[in-house]
């Protein structure tokens, strides 16, 4: 009899077992996605739920939590780019292997070393993000930066009508209706999104990255 039952106990343990391995893998893999980029113009903060409403004409809803960092994006200009400088730029391979800029932003000194390296990213076909610190700038005819990371540089041709903005540690208190963002989100267990970081437009600024 204790044979039976102890068989009939395993037999049920193993299903049981196997959807608590299921719920944490999944649990896992939602956290080591690859985040989502959402950029649009907000339209509502309730609590911790903010409402998007993305470019393309998507409604978004957006969880945040106590410590979601949040960025203030301003207007700056190629003046505000110096050698030591700690920048991000998005932009696309060219032929002569430069990378050539979609926009750059600076950081500021409280928040070196914010994603420091080189990784793909969403502008577009090819486009990358690089973080790194400025090496050496020339303005001429045109403008060229050299930006180094811990794994290696890239030299950067900035186009002359290319946006260049500055962040600064920011607040909900950006997050208003029409502010305009962009953030990158992960997939909760439940399938609800949930974001990583948030960059609001200033003064009615639309952060370019």
């Amino acid at each position: 009899m204790n044979t039976v039952r102890a068989r009939t106990l395993r037999a049920l343990a193993v299903p049981a077992l196997a959807a608590a391995l299921f719920a944490t893998t999944f649990a896992a893999s939602a956290q080591t996605a690859a985040p989502t980029g959402v950029r649009g113009t907000v339209t509502s903060l309730s609590g911790d739920l903010l409402k998007v409403h993305t470019r393309d004409g998507q409604d978004v809803d957006v969880k945040l939590a106590a410590d979601t960092p949040i960025r203030g994006v301003t207007l700056a200009n190629v003046a505000d780019i110096k050698p030591d400088s700690y920048v991000g730029t998005a932009a696309i391979p060219q032929s002569d292997g430069t990378l050539k800029a979609l926009e750059v932003h600076v950081f500021p000194p409280s928040m070196r070393g914010s994603g420091e390296g080189h990784r793909p990213w969403d502008l577009g076909a090819n486009s990358t993000m690089t973080n790194g610190t400025v090496g050496s700038l020339v303005v001429s005819n045109g403008r060229t930066i050299t930006v180094k990371y811990k794994d290696g540089e890239k030299k950067i041709v900035i186009p002359q009508d290319v946006p260049i903005v500055s962040l600064e540690p920011g607040s909900r208190a950006l997050l208003t209706p029409g502010a305009k963002v962009v953030l990158f989100a992960h997939k909760e267990a439940d399938g609800s999104m949930a974001a990583n970081f948030i960059s609001a437009g200033e003064h009615g600024v639309t952060p370019p990255m």
